[in-house]
Formats: C-alpha cells, structure tokens, sequence
C-alpha cells in the first residue's frame, strides 16, 4: 500500500538485520496523523527485532516496538504538542513522552488493551 508521507523502509530495524514487521495500520495512522498536523514527521524508531530491543529498551524481547504496532517520532516542545493532541483525538493506544534533555520524543502505538498493560495508556520517560 503506498503511503503519502511515509515508506515501509523508514520502519525497519536500526541494528542491521533487516527486518522489518511494521504493521500497515500503524503507517495508516502515522500517514493521517502527519496530513493532519501539516509538517514532518522523522520516524527515530520503528520496528525493533527482539534482540536489538533488548539492546536499547527494558521491556527485552517482547516490547512494543517488536510487535510491528509502535513507533518513535523524533519531535520536541510546540510539535510534541501538536502530535500529542492529535495522537489522542486518532485513538493511538499507547503514547510515552520524553520531553527533557537531547533526544526527545514521543512514542505513539496501537497496540491493544491487555489485563497486564491496560490501554489506552499515556507514560513519561
């Protein structure tokens, strides 16, 4: 499926191996969220096989990211917060937010609601 705003290839893994099990619908809606708050949108992180998750995140081999259904936006301050209020209006069902220091950003997912991680949810770093 062609994407306005984003390729499958900006969601693959930073470590080297390849892979790539970003899920359509989270491109879908990353695709409206980014025609919605009218700039660009720099994908930091997508999908993340287990072993570099456990590389660079607590939650090992089975985070968010390893699902195909998170991603990691490189944004800060006035466009965290645009996205931000998008991202709650479009139904994201996870979103972290790291606002302090160099690399900020906000972590948008759809993943869904679990009796062990209840959605939807909003957390900071």
């Amino acid at each position: 499926m062609p994407w306005r705003y984003f390729t499958r290839d900006e969601f693959r893994c930073h470590c080297g191996c390849a892979q790539n099990k970003v899920q359509d619908e989270l491109i879908d809606r990353l695709d409206l969220l980014r025609g919605t708050v009218g700039h660009p949108l720099r994908i930091s992180s997508g999908y993340r096989c287990p072993f570099h998750n456990c590389q660079v995140s607590k939650t090992g081999q089975t985070g968010p990211h390893t699902t195909g259904y998170a991603a990691d936006l490189a944004l800060e301050r006035g466009q965290a917060y645009r996205v931000l209020r998008e991202a709650l209006i479009l139904g994201f069902t996870g979103i972290g937010i790291n606002q302090k220091g160099t690399g900020r950003f906000l972590h948008l997912d759809l993943l869904p609601n679990l009796l062990l991680h209840p959605r939807p949810t909003v957390w900071s770093y």
